[in-house]
C-alpha cells in the first residue's frame, strides 16, 4: 500500500508492505543505491522479506523519486538519516509492527546510511548492508586529486550560492562523464531492468561532493552491541569487498559476515541467485536477532 509520511516539511512517498495472517510483527525500513527509487532494488528486498513475514517499508528519500524537496535529485546526506528516523517514526506507529522489534536493512549506499542511523538510534534492533558502501573521507580520496576535485565543486556550489541554475550531469552513461560512469552502472540503470517512471537520468553535481566528505564508516565503531549483518559480493569493482571487511573487523559481536559468489555489483541488485541468497541469508539472521 502507498504510504506518506513528512519530515521537515517534505512528503515522503513509500510502499508498506503487510503480510497475510495475525500481527503485530517485525517491521524493516530500507534504504538503497545512489540515485535509486524505491520501485528499483530497495522495493524488490522490501517485497522479498515481506514474503517471509516482516512489515516493510520501502520509501523515497527527500529530492527522489516521488517524494518532495529540492533540489531535485540532490544526495542530502544529513537529510537522509532524518528521513530514515521520520520512517522508522511512521512504522512504529503502525498497528500491524511490534514497535520493540525495527530493523533497518541498506543496500549499495543505502548500507552506509543505515548502518550510521542504527548506530545513533536506540529504537532500532538491528542493522543489515548488502553490497554495501561504507564511504569515509579516508578512503575516498585515494587514487584521485582530493584537493582538486573538492575545489571544483566547491566552484559549482559557490555559483548556485550567487544564484546561478543547479548544476546537473548524468547518473550513468557509458564512456562518458557521469556520476556513476562505467557499463555495468549503465547496464541497470539504462536498461529496463533499472526502468522507473520515477528516476531520471541526472544527478546534481554538487552530490559528488557529499559523496566523498560523507563519513559512514563511523557506524561500525558505534553500533555495538547491536547485531550486525554484512552480505557482500566476493568481486565487487564499486563497492569494495576490503570496504565490508574493515566494517566487520570494526563491529563488535554479534556480527556476521556472508559472501555471496557474484561477479558485479549490481548482480545483487536483481539478479539470480544472488538475491535469494541475500534473503536467504538476512531472513536467517533476522530470525534469531529481530
Amino acid at each position: 500500500m502507498r504510504a506518506e509520511f513528512v519530515v521537515d516539511g517534505r512528503t515522503l512517498v513509500g510502499d508498506l508492505r503487510v503480510p497475510d495472517g495475525a500481527g503485530p510483527r517485525p517491521g524493516l525500513v530500507f534504504t538503497g543505491p545512489f540515485t535509486g527509487v524505491r520501485d528499483q532494488v530497495t522495493g524488490l528486498y522490501a517485497a522479498r522479506l515481506a514474503e517471509r513475514g516482516y512489515v516493510t517499508l520501502s520509501f523515497d528519500h527527500r529530492n527522489w523519486g516521488e517524494s518532495g524537496g529540492e533540489p531535485r535529485r540532490h544526495e542530502d546526506p544529513q537529510g537522509k538519516l532524518y528521513d530514515l528516523r521520520a520512517a522508522v517514526s511512521m512504522l512504529r506507529a503502525r498497528p500491524e509492527v511490534d514497535r520493540e522489534r525495527i530493523g533497518v536493512v541498506g543496500i549499495c549506499l543505502g548500507a552506509g546510511y543505515a548502518l550510521k542511523f542504527a548506530a545513533f538510534d536506540p529504537r532500532v534492533r538491528v542493522f543489515v548492508g548488502i553490497a554495501g558502501a561504507y564511504h569515509n573521507p579516508y578512503a575516498m580520496r585515494t587514487g584521485m586529486d582530493y584537493q582538486a576535485v573538492l575545489g571544483s565543486l566547491t566552484e559549482v556550489l559557490e555559483r548556485q550560492d550567487r544564484g546561478g541554475a543547479v548544476a546537473y550531469m548524468p547518473a550513468v552513461a557509458e564512456g562518458a562523464e557521469a556520476a556513476m560512469p562505467g557499463d555495468e552502472p549503465y547496464a541497470y540503470y539504462g536498461s529496463e531492468r533499472g526502468a522507473s517512471p520515477h528516476w531520471a537520468n541526472e544527478v546534481t553535481r554538487a552530490s559528488v561532493r557529499e559523496l566523498i566528505t560523507t563519513d559512514h564508516m563511523m557506524g561500525a565503531d558505534f553500533l555495538s552491541p547491536k547485531p550486525a549483518l554484512i552480505v557482500h559480493g566476493i568481486v565487487d569493482r564499486f563497492c569494495s569487498p576490503e570496504g565490508a571487511e574493515e566494517v566487520y573487523k570494526r563491529l563488535d559481536e554479534p556480527k556476521e559476515l556472508v559472501w555471496v559468489d557474484a561477479k558485479q555489483h549490481t548482480d545483487l541488485y536483481d539478479r539470480e541467485p544472488y538475491v535469494t541468497r541475500a534473503v536467504d541469508a538476512t531472513a536467517a539472521f533476522l530470525e534469531t536477532r529481530l
